[in-house]
């Protein structure tokens, strides 16, 4: 993954707005874990995926988390910038989901070439509306969808992005990402349990009844 990759308005830059922006660009490696971005209480800048994963995240007063969407190789996450965008703020955390390389873009940098260039903020429109978009489907799924249907949804998603049937995650971690506490987690997981379609273990769910999973979710 090269980092003009990852920007489909690159080629409408001029050969020096790609010069400036590429030469900002300080890669670096993180650990799975790796806090990136926390709130409002930093301007990390652009963060643009390299390789692994991060998530996006809320945390509450109460500290409670729930994870608002992914961002695999190739992703952009704008809000990490926040400070660029004015009058709006976003009380938003980026933590490394694996170990991952990130490359990093300073805010005044990445505000100059908004300003200077069209197809850079037309960019920031679109990027923004999309995560708008995957918010507000989040808020529609806890709003609307029963827990059971959310948790059997998430696990085909991990399954999905690990590629295997068996995940090695705890019910902690599954209720930071679906904003839950972890004992309704591990009740649900139990019952899933007796019904068949997952097997647990000490930081292990592996799933035994895919298409049964995949059914639930289609409930309403």
């Amino acid at each position: 993954m090269e980092f003009a990759d990852c920007f489909p308005v690159w080629d409408r830059l001029t050969p020096v707005q790609q010069r400036t922006l590429a030469a900002s660009a300080a890669e670096r490696h993180v650990a799975r874990g790796t806090v990136l971005h926390r709130g409002g209480m930093d301007c990390a800048g652009l963060l643009v995926v390299r390789s692994g994963q991060l998530r996006a995240y809320i945390l509450s007063e109460e500290g409670r988390e729930i994870t608002l969407y992914r961002l695999l190789a190739g992703d952009i996450c704008l809000l990490s910038a926040s400070c660029v965008l004015r009058n709006i703020q976003f009380e938003i955390s980026v933590e490394a989901e694996r170990d991952s390389a990130v490359w990093t873009v300073p805010p005044d940098i990445w505000r100059a070439l908004t300003e200077e260039s069209a197809a850079a903020a037309n960019f920031v429109s679109e990027l923004m509306a999309s995560r708008f978009s995957e918010v507000m489907w989040l808020m529609e799924q806890i709003m609307w969808r029963s827990f059971d249907q959310r948790l059997a949804e998430f696990l085909l998603q991990e399954r999905n992005l690990e590629g295997s049937s068996r995940l090695s995650i705890t019910h902690e971690r599954i209720a930071g990402h679906l904003g839950s506490a972890r004992e309704v987690v591990t009740r649900m997981l139990r019952y899933f349990q007796s019904e068949g379609l997952v097997e647990l273990s000490r930081g292990r769910v592996t799933l035994t009844d895919e298409a049964e999973l995949a059914r639930l979710c289609k409930n309403q």
